[in-house]
């Protein structure tokens, strides 16, 4: 008797939903940094090769 009323209730499925959707923007910003990682170290490096010549105020 309580299987039907626990198939109709839809309280939990919200949150699941939510947690789904958390773990796929979990897993697409750490396959982009994986992929950017390199580029991104390259950048900062430049960085700090261009203000290390700088006078600090």
């Amino acid at each position: 008797m309580y299987l039907p009323v626990l198939i109709k209730d839809e309280k939990g499925q919200s949150l699941a939903e939510y947690g789904l959707l958390l773990a796929l923007i979990a897993v697409v910003v750490v396959g982009t940094i994986a992929a950017l990682g390199g580029e991104i170290a390259d950048a900062f490096s430049a960085i700090v090769a261009e203000l290390g010549g700088a006078q600090a105020p």
